[in-house]
This record gives C-alpha cells, structure tokens and sequence, in this order.
C-alpha cells in the first residue's frame, strides 16, 4: 500500500479503476450470460416452474423474488455498516469483503443448477449483495481522495473505464458461447462466471494497493451501530420540512421502481417471451441488445442534458415518464427479434437520460447551505432500493399468479403513471 496525497493522480487513477474490476458483474453476470442460462436451464427440462418450499413457482418469478430479498439486505446494511466504517475508518475492509464475497459468489455460479436450487439460489443471492454492497463503499472513498474540483471527472472516468473492461469481456464470453456447438454453449456460460469472478478479483488489486486505510483507535460499541440509521432520519426531518424536495422524492420513489425493475428483468423477458428460433441466435440476439442499450443510453443522456437546458428538470423528467409508458405499452406487444431490438434501443434511449437526470435533480432540490450532502445522497440510494424490492417483488407475484410477464408490465405502466402525476405537483422552480 502507498500512502499517497488526496488528488494524486494514481491514487484517482487507482479508484477509477475498481469500475474496470467490478462492472463485468452487471454486464455479464445481471444483464447477459446469467440470465440465458438461467433460463436455458428451464428450457433444457421442459419446465417452467420448481418447487421450492413446497410451493411451485415460475422461472422468472423465482428470480424476481430472490433479486428483491437481495436488495432489500442492501437497503438495511448499507446504512448500517456505513455508520460503522465511518467511525472506525475501515472502509477498505468493507470494499474488500464485499468485493470477495461477490466475486467468490460469481465463480460458485458455476455450479448453479435446478437440482441444488437452495444453494445455487444462495449464489447469485451472495453476488447480488457483494456487488451493491462493494459500490456503497468504493462510491463513499471519492470525497477522501479527490478533491471537489476533480470529482466530475474522475468519477466520469470511473464509468467510462467499467463500460469499456465490461464490454471487452461481454465479447470474450460471447466468443467462447458461439464457437461452440449448442451442447456444449451452456459448459461455455459456466467458464464465464469463473472469468467473471476473476476478472473482478484480480483488478481490483491494483485499486486496492493505492486506497488508503484510514482505520483508527476508535473502539466499537452499540450505539456506534445505529449511526447510519440516525443520520438517514436526520435527513428525513429535513425533507419533511421541503414541500419541492418531498414531492420530488415521492415522485422518484414510484417511477424509479419501474425504471429499476426495467433494467434487471429486460434480459429475462427476452430470452423467455421474444421467438429467437434457436438457442444460438437467442444468444446473440440477447447480448447485443444490452449491448444495443448500453451505447444508446450514453446518446440518451447527452440528449436528455439538451432539453433539461432548454426546458428545466421536471418537465423533461414528465417526458420520459410518458416515453416510457409508450415503451412498455409497445413491449406488452413484443415477439419477434426485431420487435426486441426496437424496443432495446428506445429503452436504452430513455433509460441513460431518467437515470442521469434523477440524481442531478435530487442535488438541486438539496438547500444550498446544506454541508452533510453525503447523509441526503445516502437516504437517496436507500429509497432507490427499496424500490427496487417492491418493483421486483410485483413484477414477480403478477407473473406468477397471471402466468404471463406480458401482466406485469402492465402493472410498471401503472407507476410510470403515478410517477407522472406525482412530478406534475413538484414546483417547476
């Protein structure tokens, strides 16, 4: 480890390059490969529901409901163990035991199967949770390193380093799945999840040699465990007392957990619902969709930043609402390859600019003379997992009990709804 100064260009160099490390688990593990076997894996039996518990339960609910327990263990340890790492100065513990537990739990993907489903669910539970569990730390280090005027860009180049790293391996996995027969592509998907948790693993050593360990004296005791919790209710008392910050807030809340939901389901609806013809085009078909809505999103933003210039925050967040409601009306329709693709670039379109400009919004409904931005960006994140618990929890009980996905899109067309209502009462100024 080299103790090196806050804005040291190695050092920033170093945190950046943690988004190269970890950012093939979203591309990879929650966006592509995973979900292709997964649902090969039903497919392969002629199933499309396991018992668990002794209650039968459809593929893509199964995962809906598992994805929402693992962020709801986020949104409550993520304050917890911040207050923690906060006092103690350990938050280099932190980011390595997340990120060990996550990459560990990628290469124990290998062994998924629906013959061990228990342990198998358990894996991707434990990736889940070591990825979004590293980032609450590894995001928490930026103010420590770098300097306010270098925050923008070295946290741009975070982004860009993790898109480029996880690409680049999105290619080798699709390399090494097409080059082989259709019996053995599935073997092929397995090595990918160990390229996945080695990758993770390796380069985040380099980060890891640089980041400083601020660990001091100080002794652990109870009232130090609720510290994250105490200051998210600080900030909640706040809020209250904010008529534009609350009703932006609640907005947020419900057209986030379509927004969210939208982003980890998209894979598994197409492999399951779009008519690829065959195992090998579903495959490629699949990945360059993501990969159609990851380049897409980036011209989405730059576009959204447009009109926001132009037509203010609200206004144009109202747009995106509608514009999604028109994209899940045109997906309920989806069943060719070609119907998929139109509906990923449109999807990538809004979905880069309503991310971007949600948080950006958030930072202008914060008081000017507010010093602790870190406690509001945490309540923040935590209300955008719990979102996502309710988002993934619905999506999954309105499938499973429908028997048909196409149900619960219609109930995501019902928050962006709500959604739109609730930022129609949010002051323009």
């Amino acid at each position: 480890m080299r103790n090196l100064e806050k804005g040291n260009s190695k050092l920033l160099d170093a945190w950046a390059f943690y988004d190269w490390a970890n950012s093939v688990y979203t591309l990879v593990i929650s966006s592509t490969i995973f979900p292709i076997y997964y649902g090969a894996l039903f497919r392969l039996k002629g199933i499309e529901e396991i018992e668990l518990f002794g209650f039968l339960i459809r593929s893509e609910s199964l995962i809906s409901y598992v994805t929402a327990f693992g962020f709801l263990i986020i949104a409550f340890i993520s304050p917890l163990l911040s207050g923690i790492a906060d006092y103690l100065g350990n938050k280099k513990f932190f980011l390595k035991l997340f990120c060990y537990i996550g990459s560990i739990s990628c290469m124990s993907l290998y062994f998924f199967s629906l013959e061990n489903i228990v342990f198998s669910l358990i894996t991707y539970l434990f990736a889940l949770i070591g990825f979004w569990g590293s980032l609450v730390f590894y995001n928490s280090y930026l103010p420590d390193i770098a300097h306010k005027d270098q925050q923008d860009k070295i946290s741009a180049k975070g982004f860009s380093l993790g898109y480029i790293g996880s690409v680049i391996l999105l290619l080798i996995c699709l390399a090494m799945v097409m080059l082989v027969d259709e019996k053995h592509a599935i073997q092929m998907m397995r090595y990918s999840f160990l390229l996945v948790g080695i990758w993770w693993i390796g380069f985040s050593q380099y980060t890891y040699y640089y980041l400083p360990n601020n660990k001091n004296d100080n002794k652990l005791h109870k009232n130090v465990f609720f510290n994250g919790f105490r200051e998210l209710l600080k900030v909640w008392q706040q809020i209250k007392g904010i008529l534009s910050l609350k009703r932006y807030l609640a907005a947020f809340f419900v057209y986030s957990m379509a927004v969210q939901t939208i982003m980890i389901i998209a894979a598994y609806f197409g492999e399951k619902e779009v008519e690829w013809g065959s195992d090998s085009k579903r495959t490629t078909g699949l990945i360059i969709s993501i990969l159609v809505i990851q380049l897409v999103a980036v011209f989405g933003a730059w576009i959204t930043s447009k009109l926001v210039e132009k037509y203010g925050n609200i206004r144009v967040l109202m747009l995106l609402n509608f514009l999604w409601i028109l994209i899940c009306t045109y997906a309920y329709f989806v069943i060719t390859p070609t119907d998929f693709y139109i509906a990923a670039f449109f999807v990538g379109l809004v979905m880069g600019g309503i991310q971007s400009l949600s948080r950006s919004t958030y930072s202008k409904f914060i008081p000017s003379n507010t010093t602790d931005t870190t406690s509001f960006f945490s309540f923040y994140d935590v209300a955008e997992k719990i979102g996502i618990v309710i988002g993934m929890f619905t999506y999954g009980y309105i499938a499973d009990i429908t028997g048909r996905i196409q149900n619960a899109i219609l109930f995501l067309i019902l928050f962006f709804i709500v959604g739109l209502f609730l930022l129609t009462r949010v002051p323009k100024n």
